[in-house]
């Protein structure tokens, strides 16, 4: 038996979840404009052990998104799960925001492309076919009418730039799946769990989340 915490902070979604065996036993997130990763992540921590009876040394190891994502919030994520692992001795697992993001989405046919906003017309993407397999890899691309037009099979779009999309990706075998914004660390579970059994560990210590993008800190006018 394995319990596995997972953490995704990689979005405006501040979320939790404890499985066992690669099953989500319980999850905590919220979802705000203002960014309360800071405050919230630790509270659902503690929450979320004490509501499934669960000590912290009963845990087997610790997931997290590794993005991409939000700066702030991959390194509010990554620094608790490296600490709780430090502390406790047990393994660092990371797994991809927009497979996490992904794992969303339930289509019978055609291609899922999860996408994150990286601010005006750029945004984070990858695309998987039905089975979540990644067919492009994550990339950073500014969006233009030109974008994704080779695909003639249905794509979905998930993601929380939905609406800039749309006003460039018009092809009508593009779909918009309004219901799906942020990834949530519910579906973590089966893909920390995969790796927790293949022992895909990451370095505690030299661990870096991937923000695929530098850093940049903008001056006002």
């Amino acid at each position: 038996m394995s319990l596995l915490l997972n953490i995704e902070t990689a979005t405006k979604n501040c979320s939790v979840s404890l499985a066992k065996d690669g099953i989500t036993i319980i999850v905590k997130e919220i979802s705000e404009d203002g960014y309360s990763h800071a405050e919230k992540l630790h509270l659902f921590i503690e929450e979320i052990l004490k509501e499934s009876n669960t000590n912290f040394q009963d845990l087997n190891a610790v997931a997290v998104s590794k993005g991409p994502g939000s700066y702030t919030g991959l390194r509010i994520g990554v620094s608790a799960a490296k600490g709780i692992c430090y502390a406790l001795n047990i393994p660092l697992i990371s797994v991809d925001t927009l497979q996490v993001l992904a794992k969303q989405a339930k289509i019978e046919e055609g291609l899922i492309i999860p996408m994150l906003d990286a601010r005006r017309m750029e945004v984070y993407s990858a695309v998987f076919d039905r089975n979540y397999n990644k067919i492009m890899d994550v990339q950073a691309e500014v969006l233009t009418p030109e974008s994704y037009a080779e695909i003639e099979e249905s794509a979905y779009f998930i993601g929380d730039c939905q609406e800039k999309c749309k006003t460039v990706l018009n092809k009508p075998n593009f779909h918009f799946v309004s219901n799906i914004i942020f990834p949530s660390a519910n579906e973590m579970s089966a893909l920390s769990y995969q790796k927790f059994a293949n022992n895909e560990f990451e370095d505690v210590a030299y661990f870096e989340p991937f923000y695929l993008k530098d850093f940049m800190i903008t001056k006002k006018q």
